[in-house]
């Protein structure tokens, strides 16, 4: 799924706090936000493997909401749905389309690496792929109860999302011609450690194979 889709869920966690303790709910909601987007800052550095933890980062979610019932604080309260929008995103990437740089196509058996197993686990394509319809319907499905209950900043990142994600949909099947044409135009110029960041599926043959 896109980022914007992460995001929002993340957001959407944290619903319940704004009506059981209302106090929380802010730092809930940047917690959520941050914690949906957390795992894919690993996007050119072993992609849905560096930071993606579906295992741990469950575990360490249910530990953390624990000690947040337990002892309601802002920094447990965002420490807990931090780890819960990292948990949701590394889970829920399972649920769209593999690695490949044409995710649509389905050829790739590999959606998120599971460090608790050493191993990758497959894509289920329940929503496609990231950017998909599917995907921008989720999106807009997570931002409806949001824009009914927040306001200020957390209803502009809200719309924003929305923004973004309208337009990654929109573009998102002309990006991997982008991406190519652009590797083929100025990858002979490129130093070697710009290259080796870059993931195989942007490259014509040059580079290091993603373990």
């Amino acid at each position: 799924m896109m980022l914007p889709t992460h995001a929002l869920a993340g957001m959407a966690l944290a619903l319940p706090v704004i009506v059981v303790a209302p106090e929380f709910a802010p730092v809930a909601l940047a917690a959520g936000f941050a914690g949906g987007v957390l795992p894919d800052l690993d996007m050119y550095v072993g992609h849905r493997r560096t930071l993606h933890y579906p295992v741990y980062f469950s575990a360490l979610a249910v530990g953390a909401l624990a000690l947040a019932l337990a002892v309601p604080t802002a920094l447990t309260v965002g420490l807990a749905f931090c780890l819960l929008g990292a948990a949701l995103h590394s889970v829920t990437d399972v649920f769209g389309g593999g690695l490949e740089l044409r995710p649509w196509e389905g050829t790739s058996d590999r959606a998120v690496y599971d460090h608790y197993r050493g191993q990758w686990l497959a894509p289920r394509r329940w929503v496609g792929y990231d950017g998909s319809p599917g995907d921008l319907l989720l999106s807009s499905l997570l931002a409806v109860p949001l824009l009914v209950t927040v306001d200020g900043a957390f209803r502009l990142a809200v719309l924003g999302g929305l923004v973004v994600a309208v337009v990654y949909a929109t573009v998102r099947r002309a990006l991997p011609t982008l991406a190519e044409r652009l590797v083929d135009e100025f990858g002979a110029v490129l130093p070697a450690v710009v290259l080796a960041q870059l993931p195989t599926r942007y490259q014509q043959g040059v580079g290091i194979e993603e373990q």
